[in-house]
């Protein structure tokens, strides 16, 4: 329980990085500098204590240098498409000109969105436990070990000896 509640903790701290930089950029564009600041210090904190970040979050970051992705203030948004299907949003940084692509298809779902993927679901429908698996056991090496096993099944002298004489 304590873990949880510092990773709670954790979370509303990251929560308030977030929320901070975007109002920075919001009344002052001019101010990227320090919204980069608060977006660093986010990163260094999941990457410190091991948390995971929202997807949405992570698709507003830039990955080279750590600045606020907002379409028109500190990023170029384009639409691109590969091929008659498949079209892509790409998001360039203007602080460093690394672009991001993220695909454009209504039908796809996040691994976190999609209901199997909740704690409280899994909780709920338990699997029928499969029958216990029950595996051979392993032929022994020939060595120090077949000889102590030869010696306890036969009790033989010959094998006592050829035991010893190592």
């Amino acid at each position: 329980m304590a873990g949880n509640l510092k990773d709670r903790e954790a979370y509303e701290r990251l929560n308030y990085l977030y929320q901070a930089a975007h109002c920075v950029l919001s009344n002052n564009p001019e101010n990227a500098e320090l919204a980069r600041f608060y977006c660093f210090t986010q990163k260094t904190i999941t990457r410190r204590l091991v948390l995971r970040q929202d997807p949405s979050v992570k698709r507003t970051l830039c990955k080279n240098c750590s600045s606020l992705l907002i379409p028109g203030v500190t990023a170029t948004t384009r639409q691109r498409r590969k091929n008659k299907k498949t079209s892509f949003t790409v998001m360039r940084c203007l602080n460093c000109g690394k672009s991001k692509r993220l695909l454009n298809n209504p039908d796809y779902s996040l691994w976190v969105d999609r209901p199997e993927a909740q704690l409280e679901n899994q909780n709920q429908k338990q699997p029928d436990p499969a029958p216990p698996v029950t595996k051979k056991p392993r032929n022994p090496k020939p060595g120090r070990w077949a000889a102590q096993q030869q010696l306890s099944s036969s009790g033989k002298c010959a094998a006592l000896m050829s035991f010893l004489s190592f």
